[in-house]
């Protein structure tokens, strides 16, 4: 196998049949279903601990994998934001703690001036001693949810939002749309706000601060309303939103279905979590929410009318790219069921946290999408040689011209 079979190039191979492996490492997109199953998983298995090391290691997972398997689109560009918007969490969370938690712990790093409150409000500080097991506390909390939501920008920078709406289901479809625009809404602003960026450094606004918000939202804002717009237009025209004629008892019967079993969902999902629930309330009433559920949606599915081109398979590497974010999730809870004490480091007394080995092996079947997975398709692969800028020794000067012109050879 050579290097050219490998990239795909349409002259490795002429006259014989590409291999097994050259196919499985040629250059596509990944199902966005199997990104969100693996992101989900990762986002499992950090909200089963506190333990800031496994979370700090699977938050350099999802940017290892966002790095090597994202593409050029425009939703790629998407997860630097929740990154900070990480850091802001573990900040907030830090800073509450500090405000209404004051005095809580052995180790005092600083005493602040307390507030006097009413008698009514017994029971809240404002300031106070901080210690460090109250800053510790606040620290894994918002660890652990800053952790979630950066698994959750991993998949919605490596999914391509507009393909998941040939994976919902046709009783779905309305709100499939909503969710795909909602989902391709933050990363449709991100562009905008590095687009207009650039437009500004190249005209020379040197404004920071306040002072350049008004340049640069104003037109933000535009360029949203002109893609709403553009994605409205294009909507209408393919036919979403238009339902055939169905009879209201039709209509009410589904409804009835889909509305019952999600109801059915959730207190049968309750009644297995809570142990002091009645059996029924269990696993039978889970299990009839999700048969009631499942037959509304094949009924309210025939009355909506799709064609389909070309539907997305799911092949080798997406069950493998999913089965790794399921495999690490069920890792750390049977992590947490043998050392439950290392997934949640207590922060009274103070106790260095430590790893397991299978807090490392989750680790590591997480961060193997970033290998498994094929490469993704850039248009800068595709770019034609001739946008190549010309050397300037290339170019006669012009003396060589003049004389070339008026060679005696080149007249008629």
């Amino acid at each position: 196998m050579t290097d050219a079979a490998v990239t795909g190039s349409p002259t490795a191979g002429a006259g014989r049949s590409p291999g097994r492996w050259s196919v499985w490492w040629l250059p596509r997109g990944l199902h966005p279903g199997a990104w969100w199953l693996w992101a989900l998983g990762l986002a499992t298995a950090a909200s089963h601990t506190t333990n800031p090391l496994p979370l700090a290691l699977l938050v350099a997972v999802a940017g290892l994998v966002v790095v090597r398997r994202r593409g050029d689109a425009p939703w790629a560009l998407a997860f630097r934001m929740y990154v900070w918007l990480g850091v802001v969490i573990v900040t907030m969370r830090v800073v509450f703690r500090i405000v209404f938690g004051g005095g809580q712990g052995e180790h005092i790093l600083v005493r602040l001036p307390e507030i006097p409150l009413p008698a009514w409000a017994a029971g809240i500080r404002l300031f106070g001693p901080v210690a460090v097991e109250q800053v510790l506390g606040g620290f894994y909390d918002g660890l652990r949810l800053a952790t979630m939501l950066i698994c959750l920008g991993a998949a919605n920078a490596l999914a391509n939002p507009k393909r998941l709406l040939k994976a919902v289901p046709g009783a779905l479809y309305a709100v499939g749309t909503a969710i795909v625009v909602a989902l391709s809404v933050a990363p449709q602003l991100v562009e905008s706000v590095l687009r207009v960026r650039r437009a500004r450094r190249l005209r020379g606004a040197s404004g920071r601060g306040i002072r350049a918000l008004r340049g640069v939202a104003l037109p933000v804002l535009a360029d949203a309303l002109d893609r709403s717009l553009a994605l409205a237009a294009a909507m209408d025209s393919r036919g979403y939103g238009r339902t055939a004629a169905v009879p209201a008892g039709q209509r009410t019967v589904t409804g009835a279905l889909v509305l019952g079993g999600l109801v059915g969902v959730c207190a049968g999902t309750y009644g297995l979590l809570d142990t002091a629930a009645p059996g029924y309330l269990g696993l039978p009433m889970l299990l009839a929410g999700l048969t009631a559920a499942v037959t509304g949606m094949l009924l309210a599915g025939r009355r909506v009318r799709r064609s389909r081109y070309r539907p997305d398979r799911w092949r080798p590497a997406e069950l493998l790219v999913a089965g790794c974010g399921v495999v690490a999730a069920a890792l750390t809870m049977l992590a947490g069921s043998v050392d439950p004490e290392l997934l949640y480091p207590p922060v009274s007394p103070l106790t260095w946290p430590q790893l397991t080995p299978l807090m490392l092996l989750a680790v590591g079947v997480a961060a193997a999408p970033a290998w498994l997975a094929p490469p993704p398709p850039t248009a800068r692969a595709g770019r034609p040689a001739v946008d190549r800028p010309i050397p300037v020794t290339d170019v006669p000067a012009e003396g060589e011209r003049a004389a070339t012109a008026t060679t005696p050879g080149d007249r008629p």
